[in-house]
């Protein structure tokens, strides 16, 4: 009884200590946001956004230290490769929980550029962090049903549009272009529905990871191949915040991009029968990684 008190009482104050802090440098970053707004020079702009990252990683670095002191989260990471902070890079992970982006964030922070996600439009709508990943130039993605296409055809491509225009923002500014290329979180619901070939992991989609290869491949260094793996499996964010988490596992392998993974995904359908082999290929050897940390406490492996 007394412990479980503890244990709420704990993610209580972990969840009232990450509002503060986002509060706190959001109140930093939104007047930066505004200048670069109002003044259309791109010298400025990329100044301001220099300043709205750094801004970001100190905030992401108390949430770093919140994890490390109420949470008491363990991150074990295998393979970690040496890194640039003036890099650009594609990380592919896995997705079980929304705890799988602060372990992230917690890894990556300050060894490469702030990682940049794709969002659905409607999270701009968020209190705050709406405004902010819209401030960071978070690009926000509007998906069209199938249904919607049939009746407004004029609406397909729009979303390559909005990635198009994105990359071209990241071509000044280095960034990493986080894609959890099952498109949402695994669930074995999910995972029977889908058929899914794999035992952990629900089919990876490729679109996103070609257009955004396409666009950027002369700039992108790297890509970051992430597992993550929980060991009792994973737990809601409210089980993080109360420290029911203590040990993730993390492995990383870095891949070279080669001409065979730039090509046109949508026009190509030999590029994309290709790219397709590639991307499931990654994913069967990430389920047998999987399958060899799942049943194991972490035991070695760089604590971050």
């Amino acid at each position: 009884m007394i412990d479980n008190l503890v244990k709420h009482l704990r993610g209580a104050l972990a969840m009232l200590l990450y509002v503060l802090n986002t509060v706190w440098w959001c109140l930093l970053l939104f007047p930066v946001a505004l200048l670069k707004l109002v003044v259309p020079a791109a010298g400025w702009r990329r100044c301001c956004n220099r300043v709205l990252h750094l801004i970001a990683s100190a905030w992401i670095g108390c949430n770093n230290l919140n994890q490390r002191l109420l949470g008491r989260v363990r991150c074990h990471v295998e393979g970690l490769p040496e890194l640039e902070r003036r890099g650009w890079y594609l990380i592919l992970a896995n997705h079980q929980s929304w705890v799988d982006i602060l372990v992230l964030q917690r890894i990556f922070n300050r060894r490469i550029p702030l990682l940049t996600f794709f969002l659905k439009r409607e999270l701009i709508w968020v209190p705050i962090l709406g405004l902010a990943w819209w401030a960071l130039d978070f690009p926000f993605m509007k998906r069209y049903s199938k249904e919607l296409l049939a009746r407004k055809p004029h609406l397909a491509g729009r979303d390559l549009e909005i990635t198009r225009r994105a990359c071209e923002k990241f071509r000044h500014l280095p960034v990493a272009v986080m894609n959890f290329a099952e498109g949402t979180r695994f669930s074995p619901t999910k995972h029977q529905r889908q058929t899914s070939p794999y035992r952990h992991l629900l089919r990876p989609k490729s679109g996103g990871a070609a257009f955004v290869l396409s666009a950027m491949g002369r700039r992108m260094h790297r890509v970051l191949d992430v597992t993550i793996v929980y060991p009792p499996g994973p737990k809601t964010f409210w089980a993080f915040l109360c420290g029911e988490i203590r040990d993730v596992k993390v492995a990383i392998r870095s891949l070279p991009i080669g001409q065979e993974l730039v090509g046109d995904y949508f026009h190509d359908p030999a590029f994309r029968d290709r790219f397709q082999d590639w991307i499931n290929t990654l994913w069967e050897e990430k389920d047998r990684l999987i399958d060899q940390l799942k049943p194991t406490l972490p035991t070695g492996g760089q604590v971050a």
